[in-house]
């Protein structure tokens, strides 16, 4: 007698592939682990923001005398203080009692409770990424002040750090456009140059360490080069970024998918911080069960935010066509 369909998908298990779920979704974060990976990253010991000091003027009194000439004894302010707020991310998993019970012993195909909270995590991370492409508008402004901001394609209007940019020029970034004049990316390599330079401001020493455009972009720019000047370093990090890379007057050019379109930042960690509040970087809590269901929440919280002390040394490519 010939079984049936049903009696035949009885017969055997599937063949079920691996214990961990295969990341159809996150992406690398180029941007968000490179800051991560050195001087940028700073843990801060409390604190209602962020704040630090500068210096932006000159003594205004200093200037050639004659040798009985009085001096100028006029009071100079030389110093101010930047003022970034932290902003907060906040997320939670849930998992029922029957979930739990269910995914245990032989019949667990994949360990439920770590793989939620790996998601979790690479969500949080997701949302930061987004954020430090941002302008930090989002989420009625709770979102973190990000590139968009700190470094912006208008940099002579706007309020950073409490810094006011229309009244005060030294708090202001470097930008150029990158505009085609005949040809698809034919001026990006020129655009490269002009911001490169002007974010050296003079030093021979102190250039942006790194370019991060859209991957659209950044093969723009690959197709510019010969074969002899593709410079490549695939070590930059071990955050798991390991999309190619190539070079740029030595700094490293990459490419992050949260990039605006036609935007390219030429970046220095010197000067630009993700800064985060001790012991609130992915943080996670003890699962609560809540009174009136059968589950387990799981919270996960980071208190950080991207800021800058010299944004005069940080510039941005706009219109790259």
């Amino acid at each position: 007698m010939p079984i049936n369909v049903g009696q035949r998908l009885a017969v055997a298990w599937p063949a079920f592939v691996g214990t961990k779920p295969e990341d159809n979704v996150f992406s690398q974060y180029w941007t968000l682990n490179r800051l991560k990976e050195g001087k940028a990253f700073k843990g801060l010991d409390g604190g209602t923001s962020i704040q630090g000091p500068i210096e932006y003027a000159v003594n205004s009194t200093v200037s050639p005398i004659s040798a009985y000439q009085t001096l100028d004894t006029t009071h100079v302010d030389v110093f101010d203080q930047y003022d970034f707020q932290w902003k907060i991310y906040g997320g939670t998993a849930v998992l029922s009692s029957q979930d739990m019970a269910e995914n245990q012993g032989s019949s667990k195909k994949i360990d439920l409770l770590a793989s939620t909270m790996e998601n979790l995590k690479k969500s949080m991370m997701d949302q930061l990424s987004v954020g430090i492409h941002s302008n930090g508008t989002g989420s009625s402004s709770l979102q973190i002040g990000g590139l968009q901001s700190i470094v912006a394609s208008a940099p002579t209007t706007g309020t950073v750090g409490s810094i006011n940019r229309a009244t005060y020029s030294f708090w202001r970034n470097q930008q150029t456009a990158g505009t085609q004049t005949s040809s698809a990316f034919d001026n990006l390599r020129g655009a490269m140059r002009t911001i490169y330079n002007a974010c050296s401001n003079g030093y021979s020493t102190d250039h942006p360490e790194f370019f991060v455009f859209t991957s659209t972009d950044f093969a723009g720019y690959e197709s510019l080069l010969v074969a002899n000047e593709r410079f490549t370093d695939k070590t930059v990090g071990d955050g798991g970024f390991k999309n190619e890379v190539l070079k740029f007057k030595g700094a490293t050019v990459s490419y992050d998918g949260d990039c605006p379109s036609g935007t390219g930042y030429a970046l220095n960690t010197n000067y630009l911080k993700l800064a985060y509040l001790n012991g609130y970087w992915m943080k996670g809590y003890p699962a609560v069960d809540p009174a009136n269901q059968l589950v387990e929440v799981f919270k996960i919280e980071t208190k950080a935010n991207m800021f800058t002390n010299n944004p005069r040394h940080l510039g941005v490519i706009t219109a790259i066509t």
